[in-house]
C-alpha cells in the first residue's frame, strides 16, 4: 500500500501563498505527474508529501494515516518510506557510484553485509553495475541520474518522487529514461509522483495527470 491523500493543503512562503487548498487523492501503485509552468506549486507539494516541508493548513495522510497537519510534520521524512529525486541530483562528487548509493543505507545502520548486496542488486536494476567504482564526474548526464535513481531505491521506498529529474538531458536520453523509470515503476509498484513541465514527458510517465496553476489546481 502507498495511498497518498491530501486535504485543503496550503502552503505559504511569508506573504506569499504558493499552494492553495489543495486536496488530492493519489492511488497507490499508481504514477501520477504534477504538470504546470516554473512557480506553480509542483515541487512545494512534492517537498509537503516528502515531508521536506509541513503544510501551513491542511493534512497528508499516507496509506490513512495523517503524517502532517496544520504546520507540523507528525512523520519524519526518513520514516514515511519515501524516496526522493532532486532536480539537481545532489550527488556526492567525492563518493564513488557505489559510496552515493550506499550513503542512505549506512545513514540508517543498514548491516555491511546487507548494504553490499542491496548495492549490487539496485546498480544491477538501474543498469549501472559496470561503474560502481566510477565518480560522478566521470558519467554521462544520463547516468548520473541513474544514480540518483538507484540512490532512492536501493532504500526500498513505497512511494518515489522526482522532480524535474530530465531536464538537464537532451530529447532521445530523456525518453530513454522516462521509459525505463516506467519500467521499474510496472516491476517494483512503488506509487510515483513526478514533477515536470514538460507536456510530451508528462503523457509518457503519468497514469495521472495533475495539472496546476498559481498553486491551484486545475484539472486531475
Amino acid at each position: 500500500m502507498s495511498r497518498i491523500q491530501l486535504n485543503a493543503v496550503t502552503k505559504r512562503f511569508g506573504n506569499r501563498v504558493i499552494i492553495r487548498g489543495i486536496s488530492i487523492d493519489l492511488k497507490s501503485r499508481s504514477r501520477v505527474v504534477l504538470f504546470g509552468p516554473s512557480g506553480c506549486g509542483k515541487s512545494t507539494l512534492l517537498r509537503v508529501i516528502a515531508g521536506l516541508l509541513a503544510p501551513d493548513t491542511g493534512s497528508v495522510s499516507i496509506d490513512g494515516n495523517v503524517v502532517a497537519r496544520d504546520g507540523k510534520n507528525f512523520t519524519e521524512p526518513e520514516t514515511r518510506s519515501v524516496g526522493m529525486v532532486f532536480q539537481d541530483l545532489a550527488l556526492w562528487p567525492h563518493m564513488t557510484v557505489g559510496g552515493n548509493v550506499e550513503f542512505g543505507l549506512k545513514a540508517r545502520r543498514v548491516p555491511a553485509e546487507e548494504r553490499k548486496q542491496r548495492i549490487r542488486q539496485t546498480l544491477d536494476l538501474v543498469g549501472l553495475s559496470d561503474r560502481m567504482h566510477a565518480r560522478p564526474q566521470e558519467l554521462s548526464g544520463g547516468e548520473q541520474q541513474r544514480v540518483a535513481l538507484a540512490r532512492a531505491l536501493v532504500l526500498q521506498p513505497k512511494i518515489l518522487l522526482m522532480d524535474e529529474p530530465m531536464s538537464s538531458l537532451d530529447e532521445e536520453r530523456r525518453d530513454q529514461l522516462c521509459s525505463e523509470v516506467v519500467r521499474l515503476q510496472e516491476q517494483l509498484s512503488w506509487t510515483l509522483v513526478y514533477v515536470t513541465h514538460d507536456r510530451a514527458e508528462a503523457a509518457h510517465v503519468g497514469h495521472q495527470i495533475i495539472r496546476l496553476r498559481e498553486g491551484e489546481l486545475v484539472s486531475t
